[in-house]
């Protein structure tokens, strides 16, 4: 039977399509798997062992399955599990999947892509930060779509101009079962994992599942441990025999993690940094903090200088922390209003509590306090004293995705669509004391329900930075799909009208993007200089230079420190200039097509080509920034031709593309004022190709290669806020590998034996805009062997070596405009063994 007579049997009635939406897996959304399946094509799909998939959208587009999931080091991230796609490069920070990382896509870093799960955004509702140890377990996901470049037109993010990257989480079985891992490995890995499935009971066949996690490892080039707890529910209710449903996710994470430091290019080349224990001291954290004793009448000095730390205090583990709780509740819904009108409804909530450590020096009679504060209960205020001082960001976040598709014939849809996000967004920085051995009193500070704050005698309470947000995204989008030429010719096209919204906050002084000055001392208002927006900027008094920035200003005319001095004393000196207090609001809309077309010329061959614009709006910070006042939204404008082929032995695709990105926000710092601000880079031009192909020229056998290349082009020089200009026209973004590749073979040896070996290439990657500094290139080889025993329904044990030949490498990148970076030392060869068994 040919394809196109398949087709037309599928679309003959709607109930032969709503029994195909019922079985599909999940997209980005509810709506988004309804309207890519109700034209149907009614060819099944074709996948290699789950590392290639052949897709038929019209738009660079690449997938992932469980089947291959499965076979990656249980614990690892979703996101490091992907890292054989075309475009996509994950940096992980250690074997096992709890400490973080970073993800780039065809030339675009995490902030600029949307991280989505069963149509719910992940990215930091302020900074659109992705992280990836808060990800589901890669057990509980079905699938993962990696769209390069482009979004789905009801994308429910203000955040993804380079491309989004959607995983969906396993429907619940209809049998009772389980599943359970027990795995052990390098660096005293432990993982302790189940999940429960029902199966249908109750008078309407309702099934659920429900999942525990335990994980814990040591760092592996220092002091210092991670451990991670998870807990994950699913429950699904069908309706009716015609593909209806509503489901219910919940996931609660909670992340305790020490910091793995990171080192210089410097330091690289002269040192190893895959070995356990470095040669030198200084590339790592230390194991223990030495505070003196508090004694009334006497001075304790923490600081080794007017402005510093004690060696042993600053890089002590225990306050080089990042600690985060998250959860969020996901719903599903999908319902037949008539044969051919379908309604989807998914809501969801997000909470998040997190931060990433620090500390800081206060004199007890710092002039912030509004006088003396007896900081380490000795009864005196004559000390200096080590204060713990993580800024802590707090999100409570409400959506709603919905669709209404009404499928007007057997080959076209139309579909309307409405997306709600709204966030509350409170960044503060409560103080609290540390223990006599330097470890906090609680890892959130003295954040409100946690640790004790510190309460000052003017009545507030001692913070580095009091902000709140509310962010309001209100989204429309109107979506066409059908197909004609006897099915060959598939046309999708959209519009998305994004109206987002940022209310924000700012209730102490602004020293730059990062840090402010909270205090209700009197500050001496400088006329005539401004942030920008025409409010006068504020000085006070150096007596605590440390938290003012440290550099003084010579700014002030000589009537103004005249004044200055007749408020703070004659020899009084001004500090470095702040932003007032302010509150204020900024709007951004957008009409966003999203356009693509493919052709189909046989049963195996096509051709497609899309355009699509995105928008990305200012973050938080940019916006908070006294330097950067009113900034535009970072935009694209993505253009994508591809060819693809795929037969039961051969899946195999081929892109090319082009992107304009306007309005690149980049972060900068001022050595002069010692201060971070934000600037306007400008128009970037990224262009390139990528491919995959997959051949099984055996049933016991796979192979996989994918190769991409980005050439991205910075269009102009900038100022770098010292009287300077950056010679960046023409250089390359930083962090973005100009070529990679992958490469993966799969072999079952035996039917209870399976090998499988895999490896990722990177090439260069700059550390700045002027391209002055290049971490060089690596490749990681990973090997999973798996040994299955003929016990309940599926038991084995899988062992999983990653770098395996131990190879010596830089991951993530702390990047600057100018400058030297600052690298994440690549991890060693680490060893997972793990006891997976089902019933």
């Amino acid at each position: 039977m040919n394809k196109i007579l398949t087709r037309a049997l599928c679309a003959s009635t709607a109930l032969a399509s709503s029994l195909l939406i019922s079985s599909v897996a999940m997209a980005q959304s509810t709506g988004t798997a309804v309207v890519e399946e109700l034209v149907v094509t009614g060819a099944s799909e074709r996948s290699h062992n789950g590392a290639i998939v052949a897709e038929d959208a019209p738009k660079s587009r690449s997938a992932v399955t469980q089947e291959f999931l499965s076979t990656q080091a249980p614990g690892a991230t979703v996101l490091d599990q992907i890292n054989l796609l075309p475009g996509v490069n994950f940096t992980g920070n250690d074997a096992f999947g709890s400490a973080g990382g970073d993800v780039t896509l065809r030339g675009f870093d995490s902030q600029r892509l949307a991280v989505i799960q069963d149509g719910i955004p992940l990215n930091d509702s302020g900074n659109y930060s992705v992280y990836p140890n808060q990800q589901l377990e890669s057990d509980l996901i079905e699938r993962v779509e990696v769209n390069l470049g482009t979004t789905d037109v009801d994308s429910p993010t203000a955040a993804a101009a380079g491309g989004t990257i959607n995983y969906i989480t396993r429907k619940p079985q209809d049998e009772m079962g389980g599943r359970f891992d027990l795995g052990f490995g390098s660096e005293n890995f432990q993982r302790y994992y189940g999940t429960f499935e029902t199966g249908r009971v109750g008078p309407w066949g309702t099934k659920a599942w429900i999942s525990g996690l335990y994980t814990r490892n040591d760092i592996f080039d220092a002091p210092g441990k991670i451990q991670k707890k998870a807990f994950n529910a699913r429950i699904w209710q069908d309706i009716g025999d015609n593909g209806d449903f509503v489901s219910l996710t919940a996931n609660y994470n909670e992340n305790r993690n020490s910091f793995i430091r990171r080192i210089s290019l410097a330091q690289f080349n002269q040192n190893g940094v895959t070995t356990g224990n470095l040669p030198d001291p200084a590339l790592h954290y230390d194991a223990t903090c030495v505070r003196p004793t508090p004694v009334s009448g006497t001075v304790q000095n923490e600081a080794s200088s007017p402005t510093g730390f004690t060696a042993s205090c600053a890089q002590y583990v225990g306050n080089n922390i990042n600690p985060s709780n998250t959860g969020n509740l996901r719903g599903q819904s999908l319902f037949h209003l008539t044969d051919d009108l379908i309604f989807t409804f998914d809501p969801s909530f997000q909470y998040t509590i997190a931060n990433g450590g620090g500390r800081t020096i206060f004199s007890e009679t710092d002039p912030q306090f509004g006088g003396a504060k007896d900081l380490n209960g000795d009864g005196d205020s004559l000390d200096r004293v080590l204060m713990y001082w993580a800024n802590t960001t707090n999100t409570r976040r409400y959506g709603v995705n919905s669709s209404v598709i009404w499928k007007f014939a057997d080959n076209q849809s139309l579909r309307a669509a409405y997306t709600y996000d709204y966030a509350r967004h409170r960044q503060t920085g409560q103080a609290t004391r540390f223990d006599a051995n330097g470890d906090p009193l609680d890892v959130f500070g003295g954040k409100d329900g946690y640790g004790p704050a510190i309460d000052l005698p003017d009545g507030s309470i001692l913070r580095r930075r009091d902000r709140l947000s509310f962010a309001t995204l209100n989204q429309v989008a109107i979506d066409y799909r059908g197909r004609f030429a006897d099915d060959r010719l598939l046309i999708n096209a959209g519009l998305r009208m994004p109206f987002f919204k940022r209310e924000l906050n700012q209730f102490c002084y602004m020293r730059d993007t990062f840090n402010a000055y909270c205090t209700t001392q009197k500050g001496f208002v400088v006329t005539g200089t401004d942030d920008g927006s025409g409010t006068p900027f504020v000085v006070f008094p150096t007596n605590n230079a440390s938290q003012t920035g440290g550099a003084s200003t010579t700014s002030l005319t000589p009537a103004q420190l005249a004044q200055f001095r007749a408020i703070y004393g004659a020899t009084a000196t001004p500090s470095a200039f702040f932003g007032q207090p302010r509150k204020f609001e900024r709007k951004y809309d957008k009409v966003l097509p999203n356009v693509g077309v493919s052709y189909d010329f046989d049963n195996n061959m096509s051709v497609y080509a899309s355009y699509a614009e995105t928008i990305s709006v200012p973050r938080t910070d940019d916006l908070y920034d006294r330097n950067l006042v009113d900034p535009d939204p970072e935009t694209s404008k993505s253009i994508d031709i591809g060819w693809r082929y795929s037969t039961p032995t051969i899946i195999a695709s081929l892109a090319a593309f082009h992107n304009n990105f306007e309005n690149r926000i980049e972060r900068q710092f001022d050595e002069a004022a010692q201060i971070f601000y934000s600037v306007n880079v400008g128009k970037v031009v990224l262009q390139g190709f990528d491919g995959q192909i997959g051949w099984k020229p055996e049933s016991y056998l796979s192979t996989y290669f994918s190769l991409s290349y980005v050439d991205s082009e910075i269009q102009s020089d900038f100022p770098n806020g010292s009287g300077k200009t950056l010679p960046t026209k023409g250089k390359e973004l930083y962090e973005i590998p100009k070529l990679q590749g992958a490469v993966r073979v799969d072999w079952d040896v035996t039917d209870a034996l399976k090998l499988g070996v895999q490896g990722k290439f990177v090439g260069e990657r700059w550390s700045n805009l002027t391209n002055t500094e290049k971490a060089p290139g690596y490749a990681l080889w990973d090997l999973d062997v798996r040994y299955k025993f003929d016990v309940l329904k599926s038991t084995y044990v899988q062992l999983n070596l990653r770098n395996l030949f131990d190879e010596r490498y830089l991951g993530d990148i702390s990047t600057n405009t100018d400058g030297n970076g600052q690298f994440q030392p690549g991890y060693p060869r680490a060893v997972v063994l793990t006891l997976h068994t089902e019933f």
